[in-house]
């Protein structure tokens, strides 16, 4: 079928595909159905295919120097957030062909599971810039597009991640270390004032509205409203906290004054014993962590305005 934008000049992208995001099992097919869409729609990608030990990194920043203003993600949450990662400070413009198995990002911007649609957002829809996170442990700076995570859920996620995606065998690892981990104690600093103390398992600090199994803990515009949203999970137990990330919720839920909910510019966390952190799926230390928002630091499609409120 002829692209309804046949009257535009063509645009080379960069198109970083994941074969191993998601459920997938046609990746070789369904890289060349996308390529060929693409193309259709006046785009000229310049393929890279994530490989285990490959530089990411590199590839964007060398696409990047060689004049390349898109770079179009195919594939999950993980593979967003470490293009996302490397496009800070850029005006590089970040597309999403979402074929991961949660989809958060794509969910908190509006952007379709289906393949044919969000390729049509690449050129049908507005550039919207959002804002990240950015997380500073040990000194070292790791910004972040969905959540940042202290406690248990930081602990869980690496076999958690590996069940989800088929590795059933880890089962034992999870339920080994959801018994086995205490709580801490937990001293929260809102926006370098207001101090808070809490004994629990968890701490998220999110900047999409949708993060874990597409739960929603932020208002639709979390994603640009120049706050993050902070919810603490204090006393509650870790079979109710699993329960809880495993269902959709609506934001600010009240059913259990012992998740409390705060939206801040900034926080900083300390913890005793000290819990494990991650931001988005990275692994960045452990103690205590500072984390700010970095309001509209990166360009990315949306859907057109028409679009969403048709």
């Amino acid at each position: 079928m002829e692209s309804p934008y046949t009257t535009k000049r063509r645009m080379r992208v960069k198109l970083i595909f994941n074969p191993t995001s998601g459920k997938n099992k046609e990746s070789p097919v369904q890289l060349m159905d996308i390529i060929k869409e693409l193309q259709d729609w006046k785009l000229t990608p310049e393929p890279f295919l994530i490989e285990p030990d490959c530089n990411l990194t590199k590839e964007v920043e060398d696409a990047i120097a060689q004049g390349i203003r898109m770079v179009v993600v195919c594939g999950g949450d993980g593979t967003v957030s470490s293009v996302a990662r490397t496009l800070l400070g850029t005006t590089v413009t970040l597309g999403i062909i979402p074929t991961g198995t949660r989809n958060n990002v794509a969910l908190s911007i509006g952007i379709p599971t289906d393949i044919s649609a969000a390729i049509a957002i690449l050129r049908t829809g507005r550039r919207l810039k959002i804002d990240l996170g950015m997380s500073i442990c040990n000194d070292i700076k790791t910004p972040f597009i969905e959540v940042c995570s202290v406690g248990l859920f930081s602990k869980l996620f690496s076999a958690g991640d590996d069940i989800q995606h088929g590795k059933i065998l880890r089962i034992g690892d999870f339920l080994s270390t959801l018994i086995s981990t205490p709580p801490s104690e937990i001293d929260l600093i809102l926006d370098d004032k207001k101090e808070l103390q809490h004994e629990g398992h968890v701490v998220l600090i999110s900047n999409t509205p949708y993060i874990g199994v597409n739960n929603q803990v932020g208002t639709v515009n979390s994603l640009y409203d120049g706050l993050l949203d902070v919810t603490v999970f204090a006393d509650s137990s870790k079979l109710s906290l699993i329960g809880r990330m495993m269902k959709e919720s609506p934001p600010n839920e009240q059913d259990d004054t012992r998740i409390q909910h705060y939206n801040v510019r900034s926080v900083e966390i300390i913890t005793k014993p000290n819990m494990p952190i991650m931001a988005d799926s990275v692994d960045i230390g452990e103690g205590s962590v500072k984390i700010e928002v970095l309001k509209k630091a990166l360009t990315v499609m949306a859907p057109s305005i028409d679009s969403v409120t048709e």
